[in-house]
């Protein structure tokens, strides 16, 4: 089955970054996704952080709870199953995760809103090879939102100045086999909060996005693409113009028999970046969405407690 959106390559930034931006755009404005390849995450250190969060994951629920600290909301380490729930849902998913975020020096004036990690003991090589994928991730979602800043004609640097210490998280997830009859699903239909996500794709089926015709369809990438998909903030900044598509995790009734892992990573903003419609994204066909600004961390954690993490 083919793609839905196209898959871009890195290479081809580095040799056209105005027609590297334009193509990546085009695929955000259709489908609000776009698959990115020749990348820089390496490819051995997701096999291996995978591993890593699949014995982290076998372990004995006890030994987990350990690493959860109700305090932190789900921002750092470890958060159980059936606590975060999609927008509007009446019914949690039935998901564990744990996240992983930026760490910042104590007198740093971002500290404030980062906790620190807390790193599993038990698995050997843990905070060396999780924190080397967060970097790697990181690095690649400055590079797209600089292209995305190409697309949109504001400085290229922008992003790098709003979003070079932005609260980034990358999550890992276990979806565990669902052996009986279940109202909810593995991840409901939602949006993301932050600016973009980046998904390690074509490892194991389940991702489906709502198309502008109202129809679910299912995702399917290379081993090699990383998947990027425009986020709520970045919506708002350019008032819908870049759309945040609604997309969700669903399983066949074989696939339900079967644990499926994941690893996402959601690029944020800098807490202290006002979020204020970018004026070229206002016409008058398209007025003005939101006429009052609002503080990332703010928005942040506005839409935290709709998805009970916060």
């Amino acid at each position: 089955m083919p793609s839905l959106f196209a898959t871009l390559s890195l290479k081809e930034r580095d040799q056209d970054a105005e027609l590297f931006a334009k193509e990546l755009g085009e695929n955000f404005l259709k489908w609000g996704f776009c698959g990115i390849k020749d990348h820089n995450i390496d490819q051995k250190l997701i096999q291996e952080v995978l591993q890593i969060f699949e014995a982290f994951f076998a372990l004995p629920v006890a030994q987990k709870m350990q690493y959860f600290n109700p305090n932190l909301h789900g921002s750092r380490g470890y958060t159980p199953m059936k606590v975060e729930k999609a927008k509007d849902s009446a019914y949690p998913d039935i998901k564990e995760f744990w996240h992983i975020g930026r760490e910042l020096e104590i007198t740093h004036p971002f500290s404030k809103w980062m906790h620190e990690n807390l790193y599993v003991s038990e698995i050997h090589q843990f905070k060396e090879k999780t924190s080397t994928l967060f970097l790697q991730f990181d690095h690649l979602g400055q590079t797209l939102l600089n292209s995305i800043a190409i697309f949109l004609g504001i400085d290229e640097q922008y992003f790098s100045k709003t979003a070079g210490l932005g609260n980034s998280i990358m999550r890992a997830i276990h979806y565990p086999p669902i052996t009986q009859k279940e109202m909810a699903e593995r991840a409901g239909a939602h949006e993301d909060i932050n600016l973009i996500t980046l998904l390690i794709g074509g490892h194991q089926s389940g991702l489906e996005i709502l198309s502008k015709k109202n129809t679910w369809e299912k995702v399917k990438v290379g081993r090699d693409v990383i998947i990027c998909n425009i986020g709520d903030m970045l919506q708002r900044f350019t008032n819908h113009y870049l759309p945040s598509t609604t997309h969700r995790v669903s399983a066949t009734k074989t696939e339900s028999k079967n644990s499926r892992y994941s690893i996402p990573f959601f690029v944020h903003s800098n807490p202290d970046w006002l979020i204020e419609t970018l004026e070229t994204c206002i016409t008058d066909n398209c007025p003005n969405k939101y006429s009052q600004s609002i503080l990332a961390e703010d928005y942040l954690n506005e839409r935290l407690k709709e998805i009970n993490l916060a």
